[in-house]
């Protein structure tokens, strides 16, 4: 019984994995062929994300302390030349702490916890903003991600990379059967984003004034890499 119920299952899966591949029914007279493409570009955007937290005995404490850290939060933007509102908030919460150990659940305090995201075309400020988060022990993590804003751009870019490539194999293979290739008779388009993430900046690792530079400066961000994948069906003269 098992080994009947295992193989359509199996079987089922071997089935979706070839549908991601185009289905391409080929006429005679036609050469179908396919290739990768990339494009790679300076990032214009850095996406900073960092998150308020707060705790506390009580609920209206935990939230008072919460509602302090942003204004600290809106204030560091101000004094770098950063509207507040610019910046996105993409999570709230708050939660009941428990004692775990304790067989009645314990109820010890309350978690307030915001997920913020701000998004910089200065990278200069990349730094002194991320530094002033740390020292103001308003932020426990920090995270930042390169990335481009104008996308389509770069992807036109990547596919027309591909649809080269995918020529070029098409018009050697044509060549070395003595024929030539004709018009595009079909084509599909995949492309993807190479993003790079840098590793999370703790609280731990602030730092007083007088310090070394922060982790970012001094150092040029990697290249966001677009990288398209072109099918596609020529007619053979």
């Amino acid at each position: 019984m098992t080994r009947s119920l295992f193989l359509p299952a199996f079987l089922l899966c071997s089935s979706l994995l070839v549908a991601q591949a185009p289905t391409v029914n080929a006429a005679p007279n036609t050469l179908f062929t396919g290739a990768d493409g990339k494009f790679e570009s300076a990032p214009d955007t850095a996406v900073v994300q960092f998150n308020i937290t707060a705790q506390a005995d009580n609920a209206k404490t935990a939230y008072d302390q919460a509602s302090k850290q942003t204004e600290q939060t809106r204030q560091i933007m101000r004094d770098n030349g950063i509207d507040p509102k610019t910046a996105q908030i993409s999570g709230y919460s708050i939660e009941p702490m428990y004692d775990w150990k304790n067989v009645k659940r314990k109820l010890v305090g309350y978690r307030v916890n915001t997920s913020v995201t701000l998004k910089l075309k200065d990278f200069a400020k990349i730094g002194p903003i991320t530094q002033q988060l740390a020292d103001g022990a308003v932020s426990e993590s920090q995270s930042i991600t390169y990335t481009l804003d104008n996308m389509d751009e770069a992807k036109s870019k990547a596919v027309e990379d591909a649809y080269r490539r995918a020529r070029a194999s098409a018009d050697a293979l044509a060549k070395a059967a003595g024929r030539s290739v004709g018009e595009l008779s079909y084509a599909s388009v995949d492309t993807f984003e190479n993003v790079r993430p840098m590793a999370p900046m703790p609280r731990v690792m602030a730092m007083k004034a007088e310090a070394a530079p922060a982790p970012t400066e001094e150092f040029t961000p990697q290249t966001v890499t677009i990288t398209a994948h072109v099918n596609a069906l020529f007619n053979l003269k």
